[in-house]
């Protein structure tokens, strides 16, 4: 069997046992409709002296847990800093302005510099995949002087 035709019949096995080939898009966790999660503090407009301040993160109608944990109605906190929200159908992001508190956590130390940011929470699930439908705050906006 020639090198290519031999690359097609593992391609084939490998769709007939896998039963599709890879998805480009995770598959999303279902999440109760009357989900609501939103920031506790700071409040929208606040103005923080020095730039580090405690981010309080509330959830309401589902549960908080560390990454990889697999349950119905539960996810771990993601805040975004200074950006939109990202695709709905990939893992969230993981840099400077997509914070992960994949260890469970409901309030985190932040540190900004001086000027006007956006803040907003976005709950993931053990995979760090939004929701279905998407379980996040609204966006405020703070100032650190």
């Amino acid at each position: 069997m020639r090198r290519g035709a031999l690359r097609l019949a593992w391609i084939a096995a490998w769709i007939t046992v896998s039963g599709a080939p890879p998805a480009t898009a995770a598959e999303r966790t279902p999440a109760p409709a009357n989900a609501v999660e939103y920031i506790i503090w700071p409040p929208n407009g606040a103005v923080i002296d020095g730039g580090r301040f405690w981010l309080r993160m509330g959830l309401r109608n589902m549960g908080v847990a560390p990454k990889g944990v697999k349950q119905p109605n539960v996810g771990h906190h993601h805040v975004l800093i200074d950006t939109e929200l990202p695709a709905m159908d990939q893992p969230i992001p993981s840099d400077r302005n997509h914070l992960h508190f994949g260890a469970g956590e409901t309030e985190a130390r932040i540190e900004l510099p001086p000027g006007r940011h956006t803040l907003q929470l976005l709950l993931g699930d053990a995979d760090h995949v939004p929701f279905d439908p998407p379980v996040h705050s609204e966006r405020i906006t703070i100032t650190v002087k």
